[in-house]
């Protein structure tokens, strides 16, 4: 579908979600409405996880639906909600509760349209300019800090035991979202998914599929193909998004943290919840 969001700027957005093929019950939820896209990764398994993840989805619907522009405090507050919600589901259970979040929202910085990429936990924002594939978020994972230490390679990743142990999440004693401004571009294409995609998929297929799919459409249903082809083991749930017009005409920097990192912390003394 094509969307007309702040500033002129049409985007062509495809959102889709999928159990895969090993699980009962989705515990994902997204939202896909300007002026954020985001997915979310519920965690309690069959008695909660489809709860938390939604009780995200719904911290942001609720404060930032219907703007033009998101603003950087709309977005903290919508995780401290968010977090708030999950802790309200977590309650009524014997096993907890929890949530990834990963998304982008459109800010106004300094007059021009960017995205604030956020993130907690291990879902994704990835950033497809033409045949180049960039991971803007960092993992919140055991797998991650073992590479960050040198003691886990990341081409191994995918095949750690315990890949799926992550160290934030929503709901959780450590919640603090990590975040980036980046300049909107026409031309680029940007991914948000659950680990369900990632775990599955390599960085390079992730690449070749975006690259050879020419709608978001058709893009996002190829990539839940290829994640239950290759074993489908959780949930899937993917948004591709490319900037149609109304962004910079000129490629922009594409290294994770782009313009400004941790954008969030500047608008209160942290954004852990």
């Amino acid at each position: 579908m094509t969307v007309a969001v702040g500033g002129g700027i049409r985007l062509a957005v495809a959102a889709v979600t999928d159990p895969g093929l090993k699980r009962e019950v989705n515990e994902d939820s997204y939202l896909a409405e300007a002026p954020v896209f985001l997915v979310a990764d519920g965690m309690g398994g069959y008695e909660a996880g489809d709860r938390a993840s939604a009780a995200v989805v719904d911290a942001f619907r609720e404060r930032l639906l219907g703007r033009e522009f998101a603003a950087l405090e709309d977005v903290r507050d919508a995780l401290l909600d968010a977090d708030d919600k999950v802790a309200g589901v977590a309650a009524g259970t014997t096993r907890g509760a929890g949530s990834t979040v990963s998304g982008i929202a459109i800010v106004q910085h300094e007059g021009a349209p960017f995205w604030l990429v956020f993130n907690v936990g291990d879902s994704r924002v990835y950033r497809h300019v033409g045949t180049e594939l960039v991971q803007l978020t960092v993992d919140h994972s055991l797998g991650q800090e073992l590479i960050e230490r040198g003691e886990l390679r990341r081409e191994d990743l995918n095949t750690f035991p315990d890949r799926n142990v992550i160290t934030r999440a929503i709901g959780a004693a450590d919640s603090m979202a990590d975040s980036w401004l980046l300049p909107v571009v026409n031309g680029e294409r940007l991914l948000v998914c659950s680990d369900g995609l990632h775990s599955e998929v390599d960085d390079e297929s992730i690449r070749a599929v975006l690259t050879m799919n020419g709608r978001p459409e058709s893009a996002a249903q190829a990539l839940v193909a290829r994640a239950k082809r290759n074993g489908g083991r959780d949930n899937i749930s993917i948004i591709v998004l490319d900037v149609v017009s109304g962004g910079g005409d000129a490629a922009a920097d594409v290294t994770t943290g782009g313009v400004t990192s941790s954008v969030l912390d500047d608008t209160a003394d942290t954004v852990k919840v």
